[in-house]
């Protein structure tokens, strides 16, 4: 897992719609969230996606912008996206080539670990958060973020813990 103060790996990747995205190019518009998850259609990998739905309005208004990243298909993520209302890309990373590169891949290289990042525009990792099973720390890194970036508004620590 990359640490706050490490340089983001700059990368391409496809997103659900077809498009290529650049990493150094989305930083041109200012702060990313950057998070890995294992899977589209799982209970806690859709409950994460909607922990980011439900506060994108709030994220957005500050100026971050919000992507996904798993090995999925685009279609697959095209699905996903459109069933929960995601507002934002998810991004297609088949070879897990950018997982790896992001410390996300799983034990001995198997599945995708879930790994939150805010990446500033001069691409260095501002904040950081790996929790496999559990929501509450993404929930606090959000809460993070959102203060970082002058919200008051901040969803509390214990909302969206796992119960």
């Amino acid at each position: 897992m990359l640490q706050k103060g490490d340089k983001a790996p700059d990368f391409e990747l496809s997103d659900d719609g077809g498009s290529k995205v650049r990493l150094s190019e989305l930083l041109a518009g200012g702060p990313i969230v950057l998070y890995f998850y294992p899977a589209d259609f799982t209970p806690v990998c859709t409950r994460e996606a909607c922990l980011f739905r439900d506060q994108h309005a709030e994220l957005a208004a500050r100026g971050v912008r919000v992507y996904g990243v798993s090995s999925a298909s685009a279609e697959t993520h095209a699905r996903f996206r459109e069933k929960h209302g995601l507002p934002f890309p998810l991004l297609v990373d088949p070879d897990k080539k950018v997982i790896k590169a992001y410390g996300a891949s799983g034990p001995l290289g198997l599945g995708v670990r879930r790994i939150s990042y805010l990446i500033g525009p001069d691409g260095l990792i501002k904040e950081a958060v790996k929790a496999d099973l559990r929501l509450g720390p993404h929930t606090e890194f959000i809460r993070r973020v959102l203060e970082a970036h002058g919200l008051r508004d901040a969803p509390a620590a214990g909302e969206g813990k796992d119960a």
